[in-house]
Protein backbone atom coordinates (compact mmCIF):
# COMPACT_ATOMS: atom_id res chain seq x y z
CA UNK A 1 0.00 0.00 0.00
CA UNK A 2 0.72 3.40 -1.04
CA UNK A 3 2.31 5.64 1.88
CA UNK A 4 0.73 9.38 1.11
CA UNK A 5 0.92 12.10 2.63
CA UNK A 6 -0.79 15.59 1.57
CA UNK A 7 0.53 18.80 2.26
CA UNK A 8 -2.38 21.84 2.36
CA UNK A 9 -5.68 19.97 4.02
CA UNK A 10 -8.22 22.78 2.67
CA UNK A 11 -11.48 22.22 1.54
CA UNK A 12 -10.04 19.98 -1.65
CA UNK A 13 -7.22 18.62 0.30
CA UNK A 14 -8.92 17.46 3.58
CA UNK A 15 -11.92 15.70 1.46
CA UNK A 16 -9.12 14.04 -1.16
CA UNK A 17 -7.75 12.81 2.09
CA UNK A 18 -11.07 11.64 3.28
CA UNK A 19 -11.58 9.90 -0.38
CA UNK A 20 -8.45 8.21 -0.27
CA UNK A 21 -8.90 7.03 3.64
CA UNK A 22 -12.34 5.47 2.70
CA UNK A 23 -10.64 3.11 -0.14
CA UNK A 24 -8.22 2.02 2.86
CA UNK A 25 -4.99 4.15 1.88
CA UNK A 26 -2.70 5.15 5.15
CA UNK A 27 -3.06 8.95 4.68
CA UNK A 28 -0.81 11.51 6.35
CA UNK A 29 -1.37 15.06 6.45
CA UNK A 30 -0.14 18.38 6.87
CA UNK A 31 -1.74 21.90 7.03
CA UNK A 32 -0.47 25.41 8.47
CA UNK A 33 -3.63 25.41 10.26
CA UNK A 34 -3.78 23.16 13.35
CA UNK A 35 -6.90 23.44 14.36
CA UNK A 36 -8.33 20.45 12.10
CA UNK A 37 -6.04 18.46 13.76
CA UNK A 38 -8.71 16.48 15.57
CA UNK A 39 -11.16 16.17 12.92
CA UNK A 40 -8.95 14.82 10.32
CA UNK A 41 -7.31 12.05 13.03
CA UNK A 42 -11.27 11.01 14.14
CA UNK A 43 -11.38 10.10 10.52
CA UNK A 44 -8.41 7.82 9.75
CA UNK A 45 -5.80 10.47 8.83
CA UNK A 46 -2.41 10.73 10.99
CA UNK A 47 -1.96 14.94 11.11
CA UNK A 48 1.77 16.58 11.22
CA UNK A 49 2.29 19.50 12.93
CA UNK A 50 5.41 20.25 10.42
CA UNK A 51 6.69 19.94 7.23
CA UNK A 52 9.92 18.71 8.57
CA UNK A 53 8.30 15.81 10.78
CA UNK A 54 5.96 14.83 8.00
CA UNK A 55 8.43 14.47 5.39
CA UNK A 56 10.91 12.65 8.01
CA UNK A 57 8.44 10.32 9.07
CA UNK A 58 7.88 9.13 5.30
CA UNK A 59 8.30 5.52 3.88
CA UNK A 60 9.72 5.27 0.57
CA UNK A 61 8.45 4.91 -2.28
CA UNK A 62 6.04 7.69 -1.41
CA UNK A 63 3.58 9.72 -2.44
CA UNK A 64 3.62 13.71 -1.40
CA UNK A 65 0.41 15.23 -2.95
CA UNK A 66 -0.30 19.04 -3.22
CA UNK A 67 -3.31 20.99 -2.40
CA UNK A 68 -1.80 24.27 -2.71
CA UNK A 69 -2.59 27.76 -3.90
CA UNK A 70 -1.04 28.26 -7.24
CA UNK A 71 1.96 30.21 -7.93
CA UNK A 72 4.96 30.99 -5.63
CA UNK A 73 3.24 28.90 -2.88
CA UNK A 74 3.14 25.92 -4.95
CA UNK A 75 6.50 26.29 -6.20
CA UNK A 76 8.33 27.03 -2.85
CA UNK A 77 6.58 23.58 -1.88
CA UNK A 78 7.62 21.42 -4.56
CA UNK A 79 11.74 23.19 -4.24
CA UNK A 80 11.67 22.21 -0.38
CA UNK A 81 9.95 18.54 -1.30
CA UNK A 82 12.44 17.18 -4.15
CA UNK A 83 15.02 18.38 -2.02
CA UNK A 84 14.67 15.86 0.43
CA UNK A 85 12.28 13.15 -1.32
CA UNK A 86 14.57 9.82 -2.18
CA UNK A 87 14.56 8.64 -5.79
CA UNK A 88 11.45 7.11 -7.23
CA UNK A 89 9.40 8.79 -4.71
CA UNK A 90 5.88 10.57 -6.71
CA UNK A 91 5.52 14.14 -6.41
CA UNK A 92 1.83 15.21 -7.04
CA UNK A 93 0.69 18.66 -7.64
CA UNK A 94 -3.12 18.46 -7.54
CA UNK A 95 -3.84 22.29 -7.07
CA UNK A 96 -4.69 24.82 -10.23
CA UNK A 97 -0.63 25.60 -11.18
CA UNK A 98 0.31 26.87 -14.34
CA UNK A 99 1.70 24.57 -16.82
CA UNK A 100 4.42 26.45 -17.45
CA UNK A 101 5.63 26.64 -13.72
CA UNK A 102 4.22 22.54 -13.78
CA UNK A 103 6.82 21.69 -16.78
CA UNK A 104 9.36 23.63 -14.56
CA UNK A 105 9.27 22.07 -11.50
CA UNK A 106 9.10 18.62 -13.58
CA UNK A 107 12.40 19.51 -14.04
CA UNK A 108 13.53 20.36 -10.39
CA UNK A 109 11.96 16.95 -9.35
CA UNK A 110 13.49 14.95 -12.56
CA UNK A 111 16.71 16.22 -11.38
CA UNK A 112 16.62 14.74 -8.14
CA UNK A 113 15.47 11.17 -9.36
CA UNK A 114 11.85 12.11 -8.47
CA UNK A 115 8.81 11.57 -10.47
CA UNK A 116 6.47 14.48 -11.07
CA UNK A 117 2.94 14.55 -11.81
CA UNK A 118 0.74 17.56 -13.14
CA UNK A 119 -2.82 16.97 -11.75
CA UNK A 120 -5.68 18.83 -12.90
CA UNK A 121 -9.08 18.74 -10.09
CA UNK A 122 -11.80 19.49 -11.56
CA UNK A 123 -15.37 18.52 -9.42
CA UNK A 124 -15.19 20.52 -6.61
CA UNK A 125 -15.10 19.62 -2.89
CA UNK A 126 -18.13 17.33 -3.15
CA UNK A 127 -16.24 15.34 -6.09
CA UNK A 128 -12.76 15.32 -3.88
CA UNK A 129 -14.78 13.42 -1.40
CA UNK A 130 -17.24 11.59 -3.46
CA UNK A 131 -15.92 11.12 -7.06
CA UNK A 132 -13.78 13.38 -8.85
CA UNK A 133 -12.28 14.11 -12.39
CA UNK A 134 -8.65 14.30 -12.63
CA UNK A 135 -6.68 15.41 -15.77
CA UNK A 136 -2.91 13.98 -15.31
CA UNK A 137 0.42 14.92 -16.80
CA UNK A 138 3.76 12.92 -15.84
CA UNK A 139 5.72 9.86 -16.61
CA UNK A 140 3.83 7.28 -18.69
CA UNK A 141 5.35 3.92 -17.22
CA UNK A 142 5.23 5.58 -13.59
CA UNK A 143 1.60 6.14 -13.76
CA UNK A 144 0.70 2.93 -14.39
CA UNK A 145 1.86 1.91 -11.42
CA UNK A 146 -0.59 4.43 -9.58
CA UNK A 147 -3.20 4.14 -11.64
CA UNK A 148 -5.41 2.30 -8.67
CA UNK A 149 -5.19 5.36 -6.75
CA UNK A 150 -6.65 7.29 -9.50
CA UNK A 151 -9.60 4.37 -10.10
CA UNK A 152 -10.22 4.95 -6.32
CA UNK A 153 -10.62 8.83 -5.83
CA UNK A 154 -12.21 9.50 -9.47
CA UNK A 155 -15.76 8.79 -10.66
CA UNK A 156 -15.91 6.14 -14.01
CA UNK A 157 -13.71 7.63 -16.46
CA UNK A 158 -13.04 10.60 -14.34
CA UNK A 159 -9.56 10.25 -14.60
CA UNK A 160 -7.33 10.94 -18.14
CA UNK A 161 -3.72 10.47 -18.61
CA UNK A 162 -3.07 13.31 -20.49
CA UNK A 163 1.05 12.93 -21.64
CA UNK A 164 4.37 14.58 -20.24
CA UNK A 165 4.61 16.78 -17.18
CA UNK A 166 2.39 20.00 -17.80
CA UNK A 167 -0.17 18.37 -20.02
CA UNK A 168 -2.41 17.61 -17.27
CA UNK A 169 -2.81 21.33 -16.08
CA UNK A 170 -2.97 22.23 -19.95
CA UNK A 171 -6.05 20.62 -20.30
CA UNK A 172 -7.46 22.11 -17.04
CA UNK A 173 -6.71 25.46 -17.66
CA UNK A 174 -8.71 25.43 -20.78
CA UNK A 175 -11.47 23.62 -19.03
CA UNK A 176 -11.81 26.36 -17.04
CA UNK A 177 -12.13 28.90 -19.68
CA UNK A 178 -14.65 26.45 -20.86
CA UNK A 179 -16.53 26.88 -17.11
CA UNK A 180 -16.01 30.28 -17.35
CA UNK A 181 -17.90 31.10 -20.54
CA UNK A 182 -20.96 28.26 -19.46
CA UNK A 183 -21.03 30.09 -16.17
CA UNK A 184 -20.85 33.09 -18.13
CA UNK A 185 -24.22 32.39 -20.34
CA UNK A 186 -26.10 30.91 -17.66
CA UNK A 187 -25.68 34.33 -16.01
CA UNK A 188 -26.85 36.02 -18.81
CA UNK A 189 -29.51 34.12 -19.13
CA UNK A 190 -31.28 34.50 -15.94
CA UNK A 191 -30.85 37.66 -16.13
CA UNK A 192 -33.43 38.13 -18.59
CA UNK A 193 -35.05 35.87 -17.80
CA UNK A 194 -35.20 37.52 -14.01
CA UNK A 195 -35.66 41.56 -16.17
CA UNK A 196 -38.72 40.22 -18.51
CA UNK A 197 -42.12 40.81 -18.75
CA UNK A 198 -43.01 37.08 -16.81
CA UNK A 199 -43.04 36.24 -13.46
CA UNK A 200 -40.99 32.82 -13.64
CA UNK A 201 -40.26 30.73 -11.03
CA UNK A 202 -36.58 31.00 -11.57
CA UNK A 203 -35.57 27.88 -9.44
CA UNK A 204 -38.80 26.03 -12.03
CA UNK A 205 -36.85 27.26 -15.04
CA UNK A 206 -33.72 26.21 -14.05
CA UNK A 207 -35.16 22.48 -13.23
CA UNK A 208 -36.92 22.11 -16.35
CA UNK A 209 -33.61 23.37 -18.23
CA UNK A 210 -31.97 20.66 -16.55
CA UNK A 211 -34.05 17.63 -17.14
CA UNK A 212 -34.28 16.58 -20.57
CA UNK A 213 -33.29 20.13 -22.58
CA UNK A 214 -29.77 20.64 -24.32
CA UNK A 215 -28.68 22.26 -21.47
CA UNK A 216 -28.89 20.45 -18.89
CA UNK A 217 -25.37 20.32 -16.78
CA UNK A 218 -24.22 20.01 -12.69
CA UNK A 219 -23.35 23.84 -13.26
CA UNK A 220 -27.20 24.13 -14.33
CA UNK A 221 -28.47 21.90 -11.02
CA UNK A 222 -26.52 24.23 -9.23
CA UNK A 223 -28.16 26.95 -10.63
CA UNK A 224 -31.29 25.70 -9.17
CA UNK A 225 -29.93 25.01 -5.78
CA UNK A 226 -29.33 28.28 -5.02
CA UNK A 227 -32.52 30.02 -6.93
CA UNK A 228 -34.36 27.84 -4.36
CA UNK A 229 -32.40 29.47 -1.38
CA UNK A 230 -32.49 32.84 -2.64
CA UNK A 231 -34.49 33.58 -5.65
CA UNK A 232 -33.70 37.82 -5.80
CA UNK A 233 -30.15 37.10 -4.60
CA UNK A 234 -30.18 39.64 -2.08
CA UNK A 235 -27.25 38.56 -0.52
CA UNK A 236 -25.29 38.22 -3.28
CA UNK A 237 -23.09 41.32 -3.85
CA UNK A 238 -21.98 40.10 -7.77
CA UNK A 239 -18.72 40.39 -7.56
CA UNK A 240 -16.65 36.89 -9.51
CA UNK A 241 -13.43 36.87 -8.62
CA UNK A 242 -11.07 35.16 -10.90
CA UNK A 243 -8.59 32.73 -10.16
CA UNK A 244 -5.91 32.73 -13.00
CA UNK A 245 -6.62 30.14 -15.22
CA UNK A 246 -9.45 32.04 -17.55
CA UNK A 247 -6.54 34.51 -17.68
CA UNK A 248 -4.12 32.16 -18.59
CA UNK A 249 -6.65 30.17 -21.33
CA UNK A 250 -6.48 34.17 -23.04
CA UNK A 251 -2.87 34.40 -22.90
CA UNK A 252 -2.46 31.06 -24.55
CA UNK A 253 -5.28 31.82 -27.61
CA UNK A 254 -3.20 35.05 -28.30
CA UNK A 255 -0.02 33.13 -27.98
CA UNK A 256 -1.79 30.44 -30.52
CA UNK A 257 -3.62 33.42 -32.48
CA UNK A 258 -6.57 32.32 -32.06
CA UNK A 259 -9.79 32.99 -31.55
CA UNK A 260 -11.67 32.22 -28.15
CA UNK A 261 -14.45 35.69 -27.89
CA UNK A 262 -16.87 33.40 -25.72
CA UNK A 263 -13.97 32.82 -22.65
CA UNK A 264 -11.99 35.93 -23.21
CA UNK A 265 -15.75 38.37 -22.85
CA UNK A 266 -16.54 35.75 -19.52
CA UNK A 267 -13.12 36.68 -18.13
CA UNK A 268 -13.73 40.03 -18.75
CA UNK A 269 -16.95 40.20 -17.14
CA UNK A 270 -15.63 38.98 -14.22
CA UNK A 271 -13.03 41.54 -13.97
CA UNK A 272 -15.58 44.28 -14.29
CA UNK A 273 -17.41 43.05 -11.60
CA UNK A 274 -14.59 43.93 -8.92
CA UNK A 275 -14.37 47.36 -10.20
CA UNK A 276 -15.95 49.17 -7.66
CA UNK A 277 -14.93 52.26 -8.77
CA UNK A 278 -16.09 51.96 -12.35
CA UNK A 279 -13.78 55.10 -13.39
CA UNK A 280 -13.85 53.90 -17.31
CA UNK A 281 -17.87 53.98 -17.02
CA UNK A 282 -17.81 57.69 -15.58
CA UNK A 283 -15.62 58.60 -18.27
CA UNK A 284 -18.26 57.48 -21.00
CA UNK A 285 -21.31 58.82 -19.13
CA UNK A 286 -19.56 62.06 -19.23
CA UNK A 287 -18.16 61.91 -22.67
CA UNK A 288 -21.66 61.66 -23.61
CA UNK A 289 -22.89 64.53 -21.55
CA UNK A 290 -19.98 66.64 -23.31
CA UNK A 291 -20.93 65.98 -26.81
CA UNK A 292 -24.69 65.10 -26.54
CA UNK A 293 -25.93 67.13 -23.29
CA UNK A 294 -26.98 63.10 -22.17
CA UNK A 295 -27.43 63.61 -18.37
CA UNK A 296 -25.51 61.53 -15.91
CA UNK A 297 -26.18 59.88 -13.29
CA UNK A 298 -24.90 61.50 -9.95
CA UNK A 299 -24.61 59.82 -6.78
Amino acid sequence: MLDIRIIGLGKMGLNLAYNLLEHGYNVSGFDRNSEIKNEFEQNGGTFYSSFEALMDDKKTPAVVWLMLPAGEVTNNQVASCVDIMDQGDILIDGGNSKFTDSQKNGEKAKEQGVYFFDVGTSGGTSGAREGACMMIGGDAEKFEEIRPLFEALCVTDGYFYCGPVGSGHYLKMIHNGIEYGMMQAIGEGFNLIHNGEYNYDLAGVAKVFNNGSVIRSWLMGLTENLLQEDPQLEDIDGVIPSSGEGKWTAEEMLRQELSAPVITQALLARYASVDEEKYGEKIVASLRNQFGGHEVSKK
